[in-house]
């Protein structure tokens, strides 16, 4: 697939509501479409479980019990035919006991047929009729006393004959009609069954599908998403923070991909920062405070320019040494970045020119306390870095510029102060120009001072 394709995808892809959501609604949603679609399967197979029930239930309860009690009928009528035809002959009272007990069991069988659901078959009064006249005619038989070969007796069993013919052949008809009532409910169990299973598979495949291409649809949403984060990851590690591929969806990877954007930013000011940061002090240096000076000129925020710069400072390091110097710019960073924090802003800016120059951005209400503080704890720290001799002398002797030996005080701190409350400030020169000049008037000065422009001039 060619870059002009995915693009026309993800555009797509991005103006569907669906991917506009959350990652967390997204798997929500597929979950509950999930959720959806199994209870709908399992409300069908529940449904065709209880139709099969039902059908299995009324063949059991109504169909089978009458096909076994037609059956049961038919030996019952047998019987009693036996039993009264062998007392018409013999006249023994036992027979009669056997055939009015077997009389006695098709009633029972009868009351059977009548507790069970499957009536509609069969009418039990006509079957009642039938059986009286059947043991209406075995009555009549056994109350006659001629002899069995008169034409009398053959009527009577031509007609008990015909009456057990009649009832057996209802009765065969009551089971029959069941037993197709229950092939017929057998079939439709079968096809109830089957459809079901078909409805299921059906749903199954149309759940899997929808699903497979839900989940490729969000997969490769997600995954595009990761994949041009990991390549803006990788131009970040080396170096290039600008057009990184951008995640143009709506969800926490969007989001992601926004903030990574700015963190992108931000680090290329903070590898601006480092490039010009002072190795030893770890503050920016001259480009990231003229950049902040300039940008704080043009927004027209009132600022004061605090230029710090020791006095002897070359001397001391003449004497004691690089390493010793080092300490002194390390101990004199830490107080003006102590300074800051108790009596500034986190919007008050710091920086490092070179050497023993500093500076410090901040507002025109705030650089007097800063200043002092600053002057307070230079003034009592940095005779520790002396000898006890040098600093119960209160000087080292050292050589000037042209060579002339002669003493030179403990080191003191002068700053130079250019503030735009009572002046408009043009350019960084322009207040670079005028801090240098202020702090070479406090450098003139004996001990730690602070000159404020030409408006406002304080000796500290």
């Amino acid at each position: 697939m060619n870059a002009p394709e995915k693009k026309s995808i993800e555009a797509i892809m991005a103006r569907w509501p669906f991917f506009r959501l959350t990652i967390a609604v997204k798997i929500l949603i597929g979950y509950l479409g999930l959720a959806v679609v199994v209870v709908l399967i399992s409300a069908m197979t529940l449904r065709s479980l209880k139709k099969l029930n039902d059908i299995n239930s009324d063949i059991i309860s109504g169909d089978a019990p009458i096909i076994e009690l037609s059956d049961k009928l038919i030996d019952t009528i047998l019987a009693q035919e036996l039993y009264g035809r062998r007392y018409s002959l013999l006249r023994s009272p036992e027979l009669l006991d056997l055939y009015n007990k077997k009389t006695g069991e098709f009633d029972s069988r009868m009351d059977e047929l009548r507790s069970l659901p499957g009536g509609k078959y069969f009418s039990l009064d006509k079957l009642v009729s039938l059986h009286s006249e059947y043991s209406a005619a075995f009555q009549e038989m056994f109350e006659y006393k001629g002899p069995q070969a008169s034409s009398r007796a053959s009527e009577l069993d031509k007609i008990l004959r015909e009456r057990q013919s009649a009832l057996t052949d209802f009765v065969k008809k009551i089971s029959h009609d069941a037993l197709r009532s229950q092939n017929k409910k057998s079939r439709l169990s079968a096809k109830t069954g089957e459809d079901a299973y078909r409805l299921i598979i059906g749903l199954g495949i149309i759940f899997i599908v929808v699903a497979l291409i839900t989940t490729i649809l969000i997969t490769r949403n997600i995954a595009g998403s990761i994949r041009k984060l990991k390549i803006a990851t990788k131009r970040v590690a080396k170096g290039e923070f600008e057009d990184l591929p951008q995640v143009k969806s709506y969800d926490e990877l969007g989001e992601l991909s926004v903030h990574f954007s700015e963190m992108a930013k931000r680090l290329k000011q903070l590898e601006q920062i480092l490039v010009d940061m002072s190795p030893l002090t770890r503050m920016p240096g001259n480009i990231a405070i003229e950049n902040t000076l300039r940008k704080r000129l043009d927004d027209g925020e009132l600022l004061a320019f605090c230029h710090f710069d020791l006095d002897n400072f070359k001397v001391f390091g003449d004497k004691y040494g690089y390493a010793r110097g080092s300490e002194v710019i390390k101990a004199t960073a830490q107080i003006i970045e102590f300074a800051i924090s108790e009596f500034g802003t986190k919007d008050d800016f710091m920086g490092h020119i070179g050497g023993d120059d500093f500076v410090v951005i901040t507002t025109p209400d705030r650089y007097e306390r800063i200043c002092c503080a600053v002057i307070d704890a230079f003034d009592s720290t940095v005779p520790d870095f002396y000898s006890p001799e040098d600093r119960e002398l209160g000087f080292i002797m050292g050589k000037t510029r042209q060579g002339t030996e002669m003493a030179f005080p403990l080191m003191a701190i002068s700053i130079g102060v250019v503030t735009n409350r009572e002046r408009e400030l043009k350019d960084t020169l322009q207040v670079g120009e005028i801090a240098a000049e202020l702090k070479e008037c406090a450098k003139s000065r004996h001990g730690s001072n602070v000159v404020v422009d030409k408006v406002e001039e304080e000796t500290l």
